[in-house]
This record gives structure tokens, sequence and C-alpha cells, in this order.
């Protein structure tokens, strides 16, 4: 048994993976999966919102059996959560997109692959499980291109990013100079070479690249810059998006929701789901916590799938989520925090902490079905607080 293997059989919940995460990846590889933009105000907001929110039990309930399972447009998820899009996953492990999508594939859940994926997105639906494929827009022509590839390697699912007309300020990331290539600075050099088991990774595997846009068809070296610095086309807009509905045949999804009004405006124009979303705390810093938002932004969207990411760290967050409003979830940093400690394994154990914490939690909470979630499971606030 790797010694990655042997810590990874003592994590006990997400904090833990974050450590082994954090004892393997060289600082500014972690501070780009830890970190969010400015103050952080956002990313602290995205916790503090689930540890503001209690759970109401009832007593005798008949909880012999309990169900996860949740069925969102056309799949069947065995648990209420999924993989969120998350870029350079290939830093933290050798095909990093592929290895997650393995897991999540084998724990019947959606992977998100993010357009800054180091794996192409063929490669990724070669890994099975039917994942979905999140859009960036840098430039109009190569949006096109990247969707006509996902429809040609069949993905069913389109997830376009709203919230990154220019990139949020990162400052974790300004400050290490983090870019691709790689600039090898002394400080650089230090951080790699007291990380051993990194580096032989990168030396065995050479230092990622945005695969997406490395074909000659897909784009050039100015493409993969503005794209890793996330300069996308702040043009883009509700008549712009009218255009992709009608391109794409399948499921799209809108990610980066946090007003009503997008969300009514979103059903109109014939959006199949959005995603309440502040991508982590890492573009506007002071917009709200996703949890906050949730709730307004489902009921405006009706009939319409609600999915929620951001600051998920247990099952016991996912089961106040679904009880605010949502359908599903997805989760970014704990399963790549399980990526960064063991690859696969260690995405297949992130998302199995947080289904074992699921069912405990509905167990203890009196509830035997996901799909029965709603507010009347959810505590009053205190006076206090109101």
């Amino acid at each position: 048994m790797s010694t990655a293997v042997r810590a990874l059989a003592r994590a006990l919940n997400a904090g833990d993976l974050r450590h082994l995460a954090r004892r393997r990846l060289p600082r500014m590889v972690f501070d780009y999966l830890d970190g969010g933009a400015e103050e952080e105000l956002t990313l602290r907001a995205n916790r503090r919102a689930f540890e503001s929110v209690f759970l109401l039990p009832r007593a005798l309930r008949d909880v012999g059996e309990r169900s996860q399972s949740v069925r969102i447009l056309d799949q069947t998820w065995s648990s209420p959560v999924g993989i969120a899009p998350i870029g350079l996953a290939g830093l933290f492990w050798p095909d990093g997109d592929v290895a997650a999508a393995r897991a999540a594939a084998r724990a019947g859940v959606p992977y998100v692959l993010s357009t800054a994926s180091c794996s192409t997105l063929e490669a990724v639906a070669r890994a099975g499980g039917n994942p979905w494929f999140q859009l960036y827009v840098i430039e109009r022509g190569l949006a096109d291109s990247l969707v006509e590839r996902a429809l040609a390697a069949g993905y069913r699912h389109l997830v376009l990013t709203t919230d990154v007309p220019v990139s949020g300020r990162r400052e974790r990331d300004l400050r290490h100079g983090f870019s691709l290539p790689m600039r090898w600075r002394a400080r650089t050099l230090w951080d790699v070479a007291t990380h051993p088991r990194w580096l032989m990774q990168v030396a065995r595997y050479g230092v990622p690249q945005l695969a997406n846009l490395a074909s000659a068809a897909a784009g050039n070296a100015q493409a993969q810059a503005a794209l890793l610095q996330r300069r996308m086309d702040a043009g883009f807009d509700w008549e712009a998006l009218r255009r992709l509905r009608r391109r794409w045949p399948h499921a799209l999804w809108l990610k980066g929701i946090l007003h009503a009004d997008d969300a009514r405006r979103a059903c109109a124009e014939g959006v199949d789901g959005m995603i309440v979303s502040n991508h982590g705390g890492r573009q506007l810093d002071g917009a709200p916590a996703s949890l906050e938002a949730l709730p307004a932004v489902a009921q405006a969207a009706g009939d319409r799938p609600v999915l929620l990411d951001g600051g998920i760290r247990r099952g016991g967050d996912v089961v106040k989520a679904l009880a605010s409003g949502a359908r599903g979830v997805l989760m970014g940093r704990l399963p790549m925090y399980g990526l960064a400690a063991a690859g696969e394994a260690g995405v297949a154990a992130a998302l199995d902490l947080v289904r074992q914490d699921i069912d405990r939690v509905l167990a203890l909470l009196g509830c035997d079905d996901v799909g029965s979630l709603g507010t009347p499971w959810l505590a009053a606030p205190p006076a206090s607080r109101l």
C-alpha cells in the first residue's frame, strides 16, 4: 500500500484531505486551488452561510432504509453531488481530469469538465460516466469549435459560465507569479524542490498544458494565455446566449446565477437549468454566499432544476442546500483535495465521505429520502439573527 493511500485511509473529513493536499502540492499550486479573490470575503462567506443554518430533526420516523438518489433532467445521480469544473486539474495529479471523471463515473455522479482542463474533452468523454462540459467564451469562433467538439464527443450537458467577463483579482496567484508556462523564479524553484513527490510527477509527465486549446484547430498560445488569465469575451450577453441555445440541442445550464431576475430571464431564453454560484469566491469579492442566494433563485426558476456550488465540505451542507431549494450540488475544492492527495482514489474517498455523511444526516434528521427535503427541515434562525 502506497504512502498516499495509507494517509488517505486515515482521512475523516474535508479538512484532513485539505491537509494532505497541502503537504503534497507546492505552495503556489495549493494556493491556486485553495484561494479566492482579493480579501476572500466571499470565499469565507460561503462557509459561514452553511454554519449559520441549522437542521430541525423529527422523532420516531422510520428511517431504516434511506435513499439519496436524485433524477435531474435525463440523468439519475446515485447521490445529489457532482464535481464542479476546476481548471488545471492536471497540476494536482497526472491526467487529473480523467482520474476525477473515472471516480465520478464509478460513484454514479456527474463530472463537469472545465474548458481549462489538462486533458482533452474527447479523452475525458472516453473515461465514461457521461461527463458534462463547461464552456468559457474567450472568442466566439473558438467557443463554437469547442461546442462542436463536445457534441461530436457525446456530451449531453453544456454548462455556460456567466460570471467571468473579466478575471477576479486572485492575489495569492499574483504573489506567486502563477502562470503557464511556469515562471521558474528562485522562490518558485525552492517551493517545488521542497515538494519532491510533485516534482517527480512533473519530471515524469511534464508540465500540464491547456489541452483543449493545444491543437491548431482549437487555438494557439495566445488563446491559452487568455484562458489562463480569464480574459473572456466581456460582450457575451443574452442575445449571444440565444445563439448558443440554437446551436446546442441538449441540456444547457447557466453557471454563476445569483439574482432571481437572471433566473427568470434564463427560463425565458430556454435554459434547462441553473447553477447558483459565486465561482467559489474567486471572482467578485463581496458577492453573496451561494446558499444565501439560493432560495430566491430556486423560486424564480420554477420547475427548472437548480444546483448550487460554493462552500460544500460535508454531507450536512448538501442536506442544507437541498432543504433550501437546490436539486443537487457541485463540489470543487473537496474532490480536488482528494485528487491532490491520492489521485483517483482520493476523489473516490472524497465522494464517499460525503455520501456517508448524507446517509447519517438523513437518519439523524428523520428523513428517509433526499427528495423529501425542504424548508420544514430547517430550524428557524434565533431572533437575534432575524
